[in-house]
């Protein structure tokens, strides 16, 4: 007696699941990411107004000094940090593979 299995597809040739995932195998940025870039955008362009015109745009904007550019050079240190674990992350995934 033959049975009546509804058809199953094999997972190997199945669509990826994971929603993370978009066209041509990259992940999907998140905010925190794009906050991340945003952040090093804003450092880099500073850091080329000083070299090229010794105006930091950042003091100039919120005070030599103050607790708020403190917070702004903070930040971009931290999206600096944040940048680089996600570049090794990345490397790490690009090895297993």
């Amino acid at each position: 007696m033959a049975t009546m299995n509804a058809p199953t597809m094999d997972r190997r040739t199945g669509p990826e699941r994971r929603s993370n995932v978009r066209e041509g195998g990259r992940s999907a940025m998140s905010a925190l990411d794009y906050l991340a870039m945003a952040l090093l955008i804003i450092g880099g362009l500073n850091w080329a107004l000083v070299g090229l015109f010794e105006v930091d745009m950042v003091a100039t904007i919120f005070g030599p000094g103050s607790p708020a550019t403190r917070l702004i050079y903070v930040l971009v240190g931290l999206a600096a940090l944040y940048s680089i674990y996600t570049t090794a992350k990345m490397a790490g995934a690009k090895r297993h593979r």
